[in-house]
């Protein structure tokens, strides 16, 4: 039986999808990783999206950056 090789959930640059599922970066999948990852420390997890955002902002110059804020941001914020 082959074995299944493994893929992260990572962007891809310049198109920002997802190089394992190919959707738009960050997908359900890296979301549920990054939540894993920074679940101590939520402010270093805004702060790394805010980062990939303006990397995004200069590859997608066609997205509404409000948009991008949505989709890099906006699922990350700690809730009360």
């Amino acid at each position: 039986m082959p074995r299944r090789r493994y893929r992260n959930h990572l962007p891809t640059r310049p198109t920002w999808r997802c190089a394992a599922c190919g959707i738009a970066w960050p997908c359900s999948a890296a979301k549920l990783r990054l939540l894993g990852e920074y679940r101590h420390d939520r402010l270093a997890l805004t702060v790394y999206l805010a980062t990939l955002q303006t990397e995004a902002g200069e590859h997608l110059t066609d997205v509404d950056p409000a948009r991008l804020t949505d989709r890099f941001l906006s699922w990350a914020r700690a809730r009360a």
